[in-house]
Parts: C-alpha cells; structure tokens; sequence
C-alpha cells in the first residue's frame, strides 16, 4: 500500500510538517514523487518510520537514528528485537514507580509504613537504567563491568540525604562550570572549584577516587557528543573548558600549558 504525507502522518500519528522535515534532513525521503508533486511512500519507508519512532520514544537524537538506519550493517529484526528490550525495562522502571506511588498513598492513608530509602528506590533504578541505555556501553569498555556494577550499587544504596546532596553537587557543577567558562581560564580559582565540585560529586558513584580516572572521564567529555552536548547546552565549548579544568586539577598538566 501507498501513501501521501498526509494519510502516512495520520497513520503514524505524526504531524506532515514531521514527515517533510524528515525529508529535509535525509533521513526518511518518499519511495517517489508523482505526477502531481506528492511525495509517495511505501511498505519500506513505512518500516523506516515505525523504527524512527521507536528510537526517538528512547530519547535518541535524530542524526544518530540517522546514522543507525543508514548504516550498511543495519538489521531491521535486530533493532525490533533491542526496541522490545528496551521497551521491556522501561515497563519494569515504570511498574516500580507505580508501586512507589501506591506505597506512598498508603503511607499517607495511615495503612503502611514507608521508610526513606523506599521512597527513592523507583527515581534510583530508573537513574541507572536511563545511564546504562546512554552511557553504558563506553563507560563499561572503558572502565570494566566489576566497576560500573560497583557503581550502580553505591546509588542504589544512597540514603535520601546522600540522594539530595548528590542532585544539589550536580546542579553546583554545572552553575560552577559555566560561571568559570567566562574567565576563559580553566585555572582561574573558580574553574579549580568546579574541578573539585565535580570530583565530589563523583565520590557518589565511584567505589575508589583516582586522579587518572577522573582525568578518563573528562577525556571522555570531549570525546563523545552525547557528554558534550550535556555540557555544551549553555555554552558551546564547556565541555573542552571542563576537561581542561579537571586535568590541572589533576595534575595531568599545568595551569600554564
């Protein structure tokens, strides 16, 4: 079966400024355009689209689907296959923050009781499961499954004191960093601050703090655009400044170099 814009858009239930914006940039263009100037798609371009949604409901960016679908070594029951696993954990996340409501509710009715640490457990699994999908698979070549499981078992074990402090370090790293960023010195005493911000926000998560592996991860930064973009939303170049930052305040080079 054929479609135009418009019937594919209402079957998908996508808007046709989408559909003509994806054939902008490339990533989805008709099967043919007909006498008339429609564009024309068929069963192929229905399938490209199904697993462009499908992707995008993972949060993923659409020049990296781009590259996904594109790629010579693309397997179209592969990808179905990791959608439904993924699919599947996010229905495990959201059965835990339901039942973390439920709990809640009875906790105020008076007809259970709910200690701290419950209360945080459905935000925690859901943290550790959204950074395994991003960042999971670099972070474990680069640093061993012993030591993200390590890590992922320090955030499930944080106490709700432990849980704030480590939202409110985050928010500080960043204010800090992009406050630092103005100077154009990552050496300058505030640019050290936020280095140092951002090393006790990792004490958090990492079982054993090193200078080498913190000035890894800022390698990292720089390295992947997802960490880049993270960094870069304010100011474009922070992540650069950042990793500059964290190498000084390593050691790794001098604040003159």
């Amino acid at each position: 079966m054929e479609y135009t814009v418009k019937k594919l858009a209402t079957l998908a239930g996508v808007s046709t400024r989408t559909l003509r914006y994806y054939d902008e940039i490339g990533i989805l263009k008709p099967a043919r355009i007909n006498s008339s100037g429609y564009r024309i798609y068929g069963l192929a371009e229905v399938n490209i689209l199904q697993q462009i949604m499908f992707y995008r409901e993972l949060g993923v960016e659409l020049d990296c689907i781009k590259q996904i679908l594109s790629s010579p070594s693309f397997d179209q029951t592969a990808a179905l296959e990791e959608h439904l696993e993924n699919l599947l954990s996010k229905r495990a996340q959201l059965n835990v923050l339901i039942e973390n409501v439920r709990k809640t509710i009875a906790t105020e009715e008076g007809r259970m009781k709910m200690t701290d640490k419950e209360k945080f457990e459905g935000f925690k699994d859901q943290l550790i499961e959204e950074n395994e999908q991003k960042y999971g698979e670099e972070i474990r070549l680069k640093y061993g499954d012993a030591t993200v499981d390590k890590s992922n078992n320090k955030l499930k074990n944080m106490t709700q004191n432990q849980y704030y402090q480590v939202e409110q370090l985050g928010a500080e790293v960043l204010s800090s960093i992009n406050e630092a960023f103005k100077t154009g010195d990552p050496g300058s005493e505030i640019a050290q601050k936020a280095a140092d911000l951002h090393r006790q926000w990792l004490s958090f998560y990492w079982d054993h703090y090193t200078k080498e592996a913190h000035a890894g991860l800022a390698q990292m930064y720089v390295e992947d655009e997802r960490f880049t973009a993270y960094y870069d939303k304010e100011n474009k170049g922070t992540a650069e400044f950042l990793k500059n930052a964290i190498l000084i305040y390593t050691g790794q080079v001098k604040a003159d170099e």
